[in-house]
């Protein structure tokens, strides 16, 4: 039998009266003696460790506390009450130990912890052997970079659609979380897409030579499907001359301005777009298409420059000219710097020149 009323007593001694070395005292011998029984004890005698145990956690130092923390992390049996005080510590010394390893922990205890905790608390739970959705979920939701890395890099971690989903935004921009999250092996094939249509080209080769046989051809056939509809797109005939008429009575009427440039682009109206910018520059809706259709962006920055457009409605306009492709955060960032640097002259000249050579041709 345990000898409850010595724990007991002693306990309360060093609680009320004892210092803070006699605290530390009892709090090791006691741990120690749980311990060395662990595997004996039933329910009833682990719950008198866990009443003895988390009177001295509420008032023993950090150091102390982490020590604890340590030991018990591991131990399947270990009393439930103070694993759960240990992983809401606010220090992440003392925290970290159960948040990593201790079964004890609930999904509901962990979910908790996430939505209430600080980011080392976060990134902690992150590195768990397993992680259910739900956990998940709040870890993306609430994650900094450095969380959301180690989720994406934790192959125990089961993530919603939801979860993916964002997960998969996040990585708009971000190279090294895009190479961890394509190489999961859960992740599905229409968020596969998603993320490669927003990586860069250094990232799809990446991909291609790092993913294992089976993944690189689910990412090969992705890649093959995204060229192909956007080769598709692009080579698409088009009729622009309704689009024409509505924007020459717009002109006439006073009305054709950057805003409606805006909002042609944001509405996904591509030929009233191109009509609209080719009226913006005072050049022919022939000489805009090829700008608008080709991979590289520098002609139709040069034709946005020229035309007096300002940033915002140049990135509708990047993001409009072709549906099936989404231009990465890295992308629209290096085009943003080409625009700033371009002065309005050289773009007007630039213009000009290619506008009097397609009428020689």
């Amino acid at each position: 039998m345990l000898a409850q009323p010595t724990l007991i007593d002693e306990l309360e001694d060093a609680v009320k009266s004892g210092s803070q070395d006699k605290r530390v005292a009892t709090l090791r011998r006691v741990t120690d003696l749980f311990l060395n029984q662990a595997d004996r004890l039933n329910e009833a005698q682990v719950a008198v460790f866990d009443d003895v145990l988390c009177h001295l956690v509420s008032r023993i130092e950090a150091k102390a506390l982490v020590e604890l923390s340590s030991v018990l992390a591991p131990v399947d049996t270990a009393p439930t009450q103070v694993i759960r005080k240990l992983a809401r510590n606010d220090d992440i010394a003392v925290a970290e130990p159960v948040l990593k390893q201790s079964e004890k922990l609930t999904t509901q205890d962990l979910v908790e912890i996430a939505r209430e905790k600080s980011q080392a608390h976060l990134a902690a739970i992150a590195g768990r052997n397993i992680l259910e959705s739900a956990i998940t979920d709040v870890l993306v939701e609430r994650g900094d970079r450095a969380v959301k890395h180690r989720l994406a890099s934790n192959f125990g971690a089961q993530f919603s659609d939801n979860g993916y989903a964002e997960l998969v935004r996040n990585a708009e921009g971000d190279d090294s979380l895009a190479k961890v999250i394509g190489l999961r092996v859960d992740l599905p094939l229409q968020l596969l897409r998603s993320l490669l249509e927003k990586a860069t080209e250094a990232v799809r080769e990446w991909l291609l030579a790092s993913a294992p046989p089976d993944k690189r051809e689910s990412i090969q056939q992705a890649l093959q499907r995204i060229t192909g509809e956007v080769a598709a797109e692009a080579s698409a005939p088009r009729d622009f001359s309704q689009a024409v008429r509505m924007v020459e009575a717009l002109k006439a009427e006073g009305k054709l301005t950057e805003d409606a440039l805006l909002a042609f682009a944001s509405a996904g109206k591509y030929e009233e777009m191109v009509a609209a910018l080719a009226a913006l520059c005072t050049v022919s809706v022939k000489l805009i298409v090829p700008l608008v259709k080709s991979p590289r962006l520098e002609g139709l920055l040069v034709a946005c420059k020229a035309g007096g457009i300002k940033w915002p409605t140049v990135t509708a306009i990047l993001r409009a000219r072709i549906a099936q492709h989404t231009l990465s955060q890295t992308e629209l960032s290096q085009a943003r710097s080409d625009y700033l640097r371009l002065s309005a002259e050289t773009a007007r000249r630039t213009l000009r020149f290619w506008a009097i050579r397609a009428e020689t041709k």
